[in-house]
């Protein structure tokens, strides 16, 4: 197959999943071209057939704003015309499912197709934000609905975003096809003890307990609670807080952390890789207002270190409550940081929820749900 890839680039779950599978697929043999604007940060690997391909946003000064939109629009056709793209597949609705269709569009009027003879294929994966927050705004509304339907495949990668978007954006429930995310189980991979993992006396003192949040740090993250969670837990042990990644809700974390004492007991590494990281941690805290389905959270468990997380969105469909993790009522950071003091507190149940943890992440191990990407792919071609 021969396969166009539209993500976003940055420190977020649906370039890592787009950024990933592009690469899976590339080791099967397939021709694949990831699009964006820059080049995603887990892109790599050099291989002859995975190439990428960048959007020039164009500046005049009529335009307020860069169209996006239409650039990568004009990328797309100039990809499917130039390397005979038989598929374009979209990860996050807006706009790179609405720019798809647009190419589609302009290359039938053309009466263009690809080099099989036929019509360019449509596909997107949903990741979250695009169905419960950004999708829903008023501005953006019809255009995700009229750009979901256009498509010849949807994927979403739990039971609960496909019901979200069939409930929110008027979609047959039957035309959504779930297939989770993976992790690579070699790269994430436990250590036998986390305190001598390689990062972890650059992290924090011997016997202190670490504890780790990566995200893009949006609003829907609740870094908020993730700090005040862990002042909980600091007045009953000596812990640091390691946070990865980078976003709009730094400053005021930061600040939180101020106003509570613990500034110093606050490690920020920014856009780091996970996996040393992970390897080095005890817990990973999550508690989003709403998760499609955590990828950060999959790559913490592969490594052997439990989630702690609330009951929202699709985070229970990953992480089993009491068994590879902790879920508490979603808006209670006391009760999130009281169950990370008891659990490390209790050794034994610990090192038990360790063992489940990444028992649990090997059953969203790579091969068996690429298998589901690329015969689902192959279908829109039969």
């Amino acid at each position: 197959m021969r396969i166009a890839v539209v993500c976003y680039p940055t420190y977020g779950g649906s370039g890592v999943v787009a950024t990933e599978l592009a690469i899976a697929l590339a080791e099967r043999g397939h021709d694949m071209h990831v699009v964006s604007y820059e080049m995603p940060f887990r892109l790599g690997k050099p291989m002859p057939n995975l190439r990428f391909h960048a959007v020039a946003v164009g500046e005049y000064p009529l335009f307020r704003h860069p169209p996006y939109t239409l650039n990568l629009t004009n990328k797309l056709i100039e990809v499917v015309e130039e390397h005979g793209v038989e598929i374009i597949h979209t990860h996050y609705a807006i706009p790179h499912a609405a720019a798809a269709w647009q190419a589609r569009e302009v290359l039938r009027e053309c009466g263009r197709k690809d080099r099989g003879g036929q019509a360019v294929r449509l596909a997107c994966t949903l990741h979250g934000t695009d169905i419960t927050l950004v999708g829903r705004e008023r501005g953006f509304y019809e255009l995700t609905r009229f750009s979901i339907r256009r498509q010849d495949l949807v994927t979403v990668p739990s039971a609960w975003l496909a019901d979200e978007t069939a409930t929110h954006f008027h979609t047959p429930r039957e035309g959504i096809q779930v297939i989770p995310n993976f992790v690579d189980t070699v790269r994430f991979s436990p250590v036998a003890d986390p305190t001598q993992a390689e990062w972890r006396k650059t992290l924090a003192p011997p016997d202190w307990k670490v504890l780790t949040h990566i995200s893009n740090f949006r609003p829907v993250k609740r870094l908020e609670e993730v700090v005040g969670a862990f002042a909980v837990l600091r007045r009953r042990m000596k812990a640091v807080l390691v946070l990865v990644g980078d976003g709009p809700e730094l400053p005021k974390a930061e600040q939180i952390a101020r106003d509570l004492g613990i500034r110093d007991d606050l490690r920020i590494l920014g856009q780091q890789r996970p996996e040393p990281v992970l390897q080095a941690s005890d817990l990973f805290l999550m508690p989003s207002r709403s998760e499609s389905f955590g990828l950060a959270a999959l790559e913490a468990m592969a490594c052997g270190v439990p989630v702690l997380g609330y009951f929202a969105g699709g985070l229970p469909e990953v992480v089993e409550d009491g068994v590879s993790g902790l879920l508490c009522p979603e808006g209670s950071d006391i009760c999130l940081g009281s169950l990370a003091a008891n659990l490390l507190e209790n050794t034994e149940r610990y090192a038990a929820m360790r063992r489940a943890a990444r028992e649990r992440a090997l059953r969203f191990a790579p091969a068996p749900i690429v298998d589901a990407y690329e015969k689902s792919l192959a279908a829109l071609l039969s």
